[in-house]
């Protein structure tokens, strides 16, 4: 078994090489930069996309919790309102408000032609 041995020149070499601004001005650099432009602008639209989404989602989330409270604001009103329709409050909202009228005794008719 033969160990690899660690290069320590050729790692120092590729490192100045790719953050000393070479890689840029290299030739594989040159001929892809169309293509690397292109993964660029797929990355941003992907970002943007994504955030737009994050967006719309919080705005959904907003909302539907507006419609459960509204829903919840509703029911009671509509269980108030059929408690106060009832005859027996209907009568003493009339006496209370002191008007004077009286439930009649006499049955219901009907006049004919």
């Amino acid at each position: 078994m033969s160990k690899m041995k660690i290069n320590f020149k050729e790692i120092q070499k590729s490192f100045v090489h790719v953050f000393g601004g070479k890689v840029l001005t290299g030739d594989l650099f040159l001929r892809n930069i169309r293509f690397i432009i292109v993964i660029i602008i797929i990355m941003l639209v992907f970002i943007s996309h994504r955030y737009t989404v994050l967006h719309q989602m919080s705005e959904i989330e907003k909302l539907q919790r507006e419609l459960k409270d509204a829903k919840y604001e509703s029911l009671n009103i509509a269980s108030d309102l059929t408690e106060a329709s009832r005859q027996g409050e209907i009568e003493k909202m009339v006496e209370k408000e002191g008007m004077g009228l009286k439930i009649s005794q006499d049955p219901v008719y009907r006049i004919r032609k």
